[in-house]
């Protein structure tokens, strides 16, 4: 039997706040939504499966130096549309790991950018290829380990 990633649950602090950055500016559409008070959610996808899971269950932003979730990689089908992206987040006024592009490491054809959600948690939105020639912030070891 092989498993696959079904979805993505992330505990954020405003759900509100939090639904228009994935909604808005990552493109997610919103598949469902609780409104009940303490027990609000909002499931984000496609359109045809759920991808994302947010409930506001947390009482303040995440912290990167404790155990859990690592950081949520987002793949986008072309290293334009990852530019596409930059362009809207730094419009938001989105604080980036590294300057624009990068490679996943030296000599890698994938790439991305990196970036933190409003609640703190480390976002990277990459393409397979793309990134050729573009820096690689830690070597030959990933990009995505250390931002």
């Amino acid at each position: 039997m092989t498993l696959r990633t079904g979805h993505v649950g992330l505990n954020v602090t405003d759900i509100g706040r939090s639904l228009a950055f994935y909604r808005d500016l990552l493109g997610f559409r919103l598949l469902a939504e609780g409104k009940e008070e303490g027990r609000r959610f909002a499931l984000l996808g496609d359109g045809e499966g759920l991808a994302l899971a947010l409930w506001e269950q947390a009482e303040q932003p995440f912290a990167a130096g404790r155990s859990g979730l690592h950081h949520l990689a987002l793949e986008a089908g072309s290293m334009e549309r990852v530019r596409e992206y930059e362009q809207a987040l730094r419009a938001y006024g989105v604080e980036f790991a590294y300057d624009g592009v990068v490679a996943h490491r030296e000599g890698a054809a994938s790439g991305g950018i990196f970036f933190h959600d409003p609640d703190g948690i480390r976002l990277e939105i990459c393409a397979p290829n793309g990134a050729e020639g573009a820096p690689a912030p830690h070597g030959s070891t990933p990009a995505c380990g250390f931002f």
